[in-house]
């Protein structure tokens, strides 16, 4: 490919705060169409070409079947599911021209399980595994960052079909080890795995695949001594309450105007963890209160409030319909009509500080089972920096920042049973098949290994995912024993196979070097009048960590072991992984 040809232009000026989404728009890789929706150029689609061959190639390696589903599908298959009405908003919900109910697709459980329905009818075709690469619509109300999250994307997405809950858990590790050697074949092999929460897609075991970073929307919670991972929304809460020598008396205080969790720690020179705060919510399907006590120093998990009550909840308006007085909510007293729930932080606890049901005033002294009784604590609670961890039990929980790049269900028969699909056992029963699904979001890997692997200049690209293997950078091309070495190079490698790119204008060398770190090839290589009169060309590597000047007439067979080395250093990594 020549530079000169390129559709597409690179500047300077800064576009964005995420550094991804900065360096791409920069670098014209992507144009944004609407709120996260992108038309990706050149460079952008050849490095998602790479990938799918990469994740085609694993997931071929474990007996993956590649099919193709539709992104357009009648909204009888997912209400035969039950997900057409409890999915929210994210699902796009139309009419076609003669008024049936349609769906674009988010995710396709329900499509895979229309395909494999009546062609899977006896256990002899069991063990099976269908996967897609294909278009996706989710309206996502938090498009952000490039890339990262969109509401039109690619994803491959992966249905396993089994007869035992034995297989299922033996492919699942199948496909967690496949995971693995593709994010590393990609040049991310410091993405770590974590236990989430199932969510909409259902079952019980899950983990997602996560790429740390400041910027990352999901939140990780990990233990420094025996290495357990997981999604906050999917870990315990565990927190240490020490009770003190004395029980204090319940005693009213006036707290004036203060009513926020913080300023009555302030105001009253506690500690926030010696205080009992009140957070309120509302089912979504009748709008009945909830009330969840929790520790002042934590933070309420709604997917576990969601996943306790059964439903979805939003934070309460108008509170005082309920009897609830904002700003002062506690245990002592309330006459709220409501659910009250107290979360798992305040057991143990003594003489907490609550609101006491009454403008401008608050308790002192609170203590839970002699003021108000033995509740039921429930984990309600964001995992806390320091926290214990549910696994060793050891004060040693740390919480950091994440990019989900891929996740992994076990869903059980929670689709096939609602779609009434069915095999014939070996007994002559019909059984409804165990399912697994297994997803990556390809344009979000895109641009998780741009945010992982740049410098201050742009991207740079593993060379296994690269747009194109070799840049050369032709100085003064407008001097003949310039541009024919570069065209000569340029045809020499591309005859044995070489992805490269020619920049052949006419223009300044910072401007061409410039440009070439936005589009961070790997190798670089840089022919001007200079290096030819010493009969060399000047190779670089995007990463810095090689500089040299090559024989122009081993140039050729220099760059192909470059690559192979660069190639076979990525794959080693991917190689170990058993």
């Amino acid at each position: 490919m020549r530079i000169s040809k390129l559709l597409g232009e690179r500047f300077k000026e800064r576009a964005f705060e995420i550094e991804s989404q900065n360096l791409m728009t920069r670098g014209g890789y992507m144009k944004q169409v609407g709120n996260g929706i992108y038309s990706l150029f050149t460079p952008a689609t050849r490095i998602q070409r790479k990938i799918e061959r990469i994740i085609r190639e694993e997931m071929d390696n474990i007996g993956g079947q590649e099919v193709l589903f539709p992104v357009v599908m009648p909204a009888s298959l997912w209400e035969m599911s039950g997900r057409y009405n409890s999915i929210g908003s994210e699902l796009c919900r139309f009419k076609d021209r003669s008024g049936a109910d349609m769906v674009l697709g988010m995710t396709h459980e329900e499509a895979a399980v229309h395909l494999a329905m009546n062609v899977a009818g006896t256990y002899t075709k069991y063990p099976f595994m269908i996967y897609q690469i294909q278009t996706k619509f989710r309206d996502e109300p938090r498009a952000r960052g490039g890339l990262i999250r969109v509401r039109e994307f690619t994803m491959k997405d992966a249905y396993s079909f089994h007869t035992s809950q034995e297989d299922l858990e033996q492919y699942y590790e199948q496909c967690h080890k496949a995971y693995q050697r593709i994010f590393a074949r990609v040049g991310l092999p410091e993405v770590i795995s974590v236990l989430s929460d199932s969510g909409m897609m259902g079952g019980k075991v899950s983990h997602e695949f996560m790429l740390l970073t400041d910027i990352g929307e999901d939140t990780i919670v990990m233990c420094s001594d025996c290495g357990f991972k997981s999604n906050i929304e999917a870990a315990e809460c565990i927190v240490e309450n020490i009770p003190d020598d004395e029980l204090l008396p319940l005693t009213k205080v006036e707290t004036f105007e203060y009513t926020t969790i913080e300023e009555i720690s302030g105001f009253l020179k506690v500690p926030m963890n010696k205080t009992c705060k009140a957070v309120v919510y509302q089912r979504n399907d009748d709008d009945s209160y909830i009330i969840v006590f929790i520790r002042g120093d934590v933070e309420i998990n709604e997917v576990k409030l969601r996943n306790h009550v059964k439903g979805q909840v939003h934070p309460a308006q108008n509170v005082e319909m309920a009897g609830i007085v904002a700003g002062t909510i506690g245990p002592v007293g309330l006459k709220a009509n409501c659910t009250v729930l107290f979360d798992r932080s305040l057991k143990g606890g003594t003489n907490f500080v609550c609101g006491a049901n009454e403008e401008g005033y608050h308790y002192t002294g609170f203590n839970i089972e002699r003021d108000y009784g033995t509740p039921e604590y429930i984990d309600l609670g964001k995992a806390i920096e320091g926290g214990i961890c549910p696994k060793c039990k050891n004060k040693s929980i740390t919480v950091s920042n994440g990019i989900e790049v891929g996740n992994i269900f076990q869903l059980g028969t929670k689709y096939t049973e609602s779609m009434g699909m069915t095999y014939d056992s070996p007994e002559g029963d019909r059984v409804n098949p165990i399912m697994g699904c297994y997803g990556i979001g390809v344009g979000r890997l895109i641009a998780s290994i741009c945010e992982a692997k740049h410098d201050e200049y742009g991207p740079i690209w593993p060379i296994t995912v690269a747009p194109w293997q070799v840049h050369i950078c032709a100085l003064r091309s407008d001097t003949e024993e310039v541009k024919a070495a570069a065209e000569k190079l340029y045809a020499e490698l591309q005859n044995i196979g070489i992805e490269v790119l020619l920049d052949d204008r006419q223009v300044s060398a910072g401007f061409m070097f410039s440009d070439a770190d936005l589009l961070g090839v790997p190798i670089r290589v840089i022919i001007s009048p200079k290096t030819l009169q010493r009969g060399v060309f000047e190779l670089t590597t995007r990463d810095k960590s090689i500089k040299e000047d090559i024989e122009a007439n081993s140039a050729v067979e220099h760059i192909d072991n470059l690559i192979r080395k660069l190639v076979a250093d990525i794959n080693g990594v991917a190689d170990s992984i058993k």
